[in-house]
């Protein structure tokens, strides 16, 4: 028999329950697992968290300084060494305008306004500053007009450098710690250099030097407290605060509002620390906005010298001809930082502007385009147009500039009497020279060639056939020659463009640019030789070292003594021919031509230190004649011949003159080769009489004639021609 229990036993229990004693003891066991379960999620996350700290320790500081992207600068001829934002022509940053600075060139005013504003301590912590974290949650909290970051700047250089601009903890983490192994790696003064080239300032501006010259137009050194606050200020957001916005801007007025309560708020922070006096602050911010230089919208190669005489399709065309010569690719132009020393001479630029401009002065008029080249083959002056941002078709460089080759008209006669005085042909071959005459090509085709206004010439030798531009005399010519050996001339001269071998290549059937025919021109001054065309002496890094430099190598195409006869024959063209207009006060020669109908004209001509080829036409794809400009049909001794002759009498100004005296000859009026006295010129020639011939040298930086015969490489076809088997009707002089 089982006991029973005791009757006072559940009256025990129910006792026990209620004792304030055993609630506490209740409390306590669950408590234990409440601390014992936030105990186990904190030890977790710790170990979580250092793990991560371990694994982000373990990632290596990148060595050395991440390449930044640089404001390339591009000189003209009078720079030979520190071709710089001062004396720079142009500035290709393809939107990354940045020059790199020491330390030691930023002054202490804008080191302390910065400092005042992102980190007040930087030269104290280590890398990593909990005050200022602190600092920044109280400064948000009270919306706070310049509310300060928690980043260091060596957190925020790390950030730009390294990392990406993520939002997560990750990130941040890894930022810290970077940021400390760099300052144990670095002293301060070179992080705050780097942390100062890299970061964006607005308006395309990375790094302070570009901030100070867009903004102010100053270099570093010279940032007074007012430019250093406004720069300090729009650090955080600078398109956002940009204070001198266009006054058409909508968003001018809330810009420069943000703008002076930011530049406020910096005064502030550095009268509070002792930096400045309240009488600097108030003198600032009592002096405006002035200062800072108003926004502008630039193209890629910023503020261009020369702007307003066609200097952009020269730095244009500098840029592809180094592209496409794989010289230096887009990238490295627009952000190497590199210095491009060119060969364009800016008084010669100018004074090709000025002989368009005031020969073609009328609204209406034409378009000119003027190439020149010295004697080592560089451009010295290459008027492509003179509105670059409406219209960045280049004129003088065909379809290599964007657009098209044009007809030189008689001037590519000289090709044709190169070639056939090269391949033997005498001076004393004569031709009948009727108004107008057919001659058979065979094949059941015929040319119908006839002179300027069909005037017969009667019988002519080669000098005078090319004085007075028979086209009768040298279709004959060419059909004795060979089409196909004039356009073989034609290219190792330098002509780019591909020509059709057809007899009417002679007067003028090619497309060609007025560079590729300056180009042959020079070879006659040169005595046979070609070199360049080149824009470039050459390249070299931020610091100095030369990266690329112009060979300038010549090649012979032509004997010297057919260049000397060439020279002599084409010298009588300037001295009493079809291009009388072009007389300066030098021996000087050249060829006229004059295309179909008058839609282009052409003189091309040189000295021995100098040679131009100038173009007049209407551009563009209407078909537009000249035949009454300013009251008159517009031929190559005309207009062309004018603009040329104003041009070299200002570039030839004290350079050497040389003497173009036919070899073997005396050049007296006994001579069987000298122009005849009765032969015709065509009625649109003018003279003017000559000027003494001078002699005086003046300094030049042209480059010695190396011994070398290596062709340089050869430039991008200018056009492509396809040509008919029936050639068109000829050209006028």
């Amino acid at each position: 028999m089982s006991n029973p229990r005791p009757p006072s036993a559940p009256r025990r229990n129910a006792a026990a329950a209620s004792d304030p004693r055993t609630s506490r003891r209740v409390w306590r066991r669950s408590g234990v697992w409440l601390r014992r379960l936030v105990f186990s999620v904190l030890l977790i996350g710790i170990a979580a968290g250092s793990g991560l700290i371990y694994v982000v320790w373990q990632i290596p500081l990148p060595s050395g300084e991440p390449p930044l992207q640089q404001t390339t600068y591009m000189c003209a001829s009078d720079v030979d060494a520190d071709c710089s934002f001062e004396n720079s022509m142009a500035q290709l940053s393809g939107g990354v305008d940045r020059v790199s600075v020491a330390y030691e060139q930023v002054p202490a005013v804008f080191v302390l306004a910065l400092l005042a504003t992102e980190d007040r301590q930087f030269f104290e912590h280590a890398g990593v500053d909990p005050f200022a974290v602190a600092r920044a949650l109280v400064s948000d909290l009270r919306d706070d007009d310049l509310r300060q970051g928690g980043s260091t700047i060596t957190q925020q250089y790390v950030k730009n450098a390294y990392l990406t601009a993520e939002r997560t903890w990750e990130r941040k983490i890894r930022e810290a710690v970077l940021a400390i192994k760099l300052e144990r790696e670095l002293p301060k003064q070179e992080i705050l250099e780097r942390y100062l080239n890299t970061i964006y300032w607005g308006r395309g501006a990375y790094g302070i030097q570009a901030a100070a010259r867009t903004y102010f137009g100053v270099n570093v050194e010279d940032l007074n407290l007012a430019q250093s606050a406004y720069l300090a200020g729009i650090i955080r957001s600078p398109e956002s605060a940009d204070a001198n916005r266009q006054p058409d801007d909508p968003l001018f007025a809330d810009q420069r509002q943000a703008a002076t309560v930011r530049r406020s708020a910096v005064l502030a922070a550095m009268v509070s620390l002792g930096w400045i006096t309240p009488e600097q602050r108030d003198e600032v911010e009592e002096g405006g906005w002035d200062y800072v230089s108003p926004r502008e919208t630039q193209t890629n190669y910023g503020k261009v010298v020369g702007a307003d005489i066609g200097t952009e399709y020269f730095v244009d065309y500098t840029r592809r001809w180094l592209v496409e010569r794989g010289i230096f690719t887009d990238d490295q132009i627009y952000g190497g930082g590199l210095r491009i020393y060119t060969t364009i001479d800016l008084g010669d630029q100018e004074a090709a502007a000025n002989a368009v401009r005031s020969t073609l002065d009328r609204p209406d008029d034409p378009q000119a385009s003027l190439v020149s080249l010295d004697d080592a083959g560089g451009i010295t002056a290459m008027i492509g147009g003179f509105d670059f941002a409406g219209d960045q078709v280049n004129l003088a460089t065909g379809t290599f500039g964007g657009g098209s080759g044009r007809q030189p008209g008689s001037s590519f006669k000289a090709l044709t009497l190169a070639t056939a005085l090269q391949e033997g042909v005498p001076l004393s071959r004569t031709y009948d020279s009727p108004g107008r005459m057919k001659i058979d090509l065979g094949g059941g085709g015929e040319w119908d060639v006839g002179n300027y206004a069909d005037s017969g010439m009667g019988q002519l030798n080669l000098v005078d056939a090319t004085r007075n531009s028979s086209n009768t005399a040298y279709a004959q010519l060419i059909m004795d020659v060979g089409a196909g050996d004039v356009a073989a001339m034609a290219t190792r001269m330098g002509v780019t463009a591909d020509i059709p071998e057809v007899p009417a290549i002679t007067l003028g059937a090619a497309d060609v640019s007025v560079l590729d025919m300056t180009t042959a021109f020079s070879v006659f001054a040169q005595r046979g030789e070609k070199v360049g065309p080149w824009p470039v002496r050459k390249v070299t890094d931020a610091n100095g070292t030369v990266l690329w430099e112009a060979p300038f190598n010549r090649e012979r195409v032509l004997d010297p003594e057919v260049a000397d006869t060439m020279n002599w024959v084409l010298r009588q063209v300037v001295e009493n021919g079809t291009g009388t207009s072009a007389r300066i006060d030098q021996v000087a020669a050249g060829k006229t031509g004059t295309a179909e109908n008058f839609r282009d004209a052409w003189f091309i001509g040189y000295t021995c230190r100098l040679t131009a080829g100038v173009w007049v036409g209407y551009a563009g794809t209407e078909t537009r004649y000249m035949n009454s400009v300013h009251g008159i049909e517009v031929v190559g001794g005309s207009f062309p011949a004018q603009i040329w002759r104003k041009f070299m009498l200002e570039a030839t100004d004290g350079l050497e003159s040389c003497d173009f005296e036919r070899p073997g000859s005396s050049n007296n009026t006994e001579d069987p080769f000298a122009p005849s006295t009765t032969s015709t010129v065509p009625p649109s020639s003018t003279t003017t009489p000559a000027r003494p011939t001078t002699t005086v040298p003046r300094p030049t930086t042209t480059v010695p004639r190396p011994t070398t015969t290596v062709a340089p490489p050869p430039p991008p076809s200018s056009t492509t021609t396809t040509a008919s088997t029936v050639p068109p009707r000829p050209a006028n002089p």
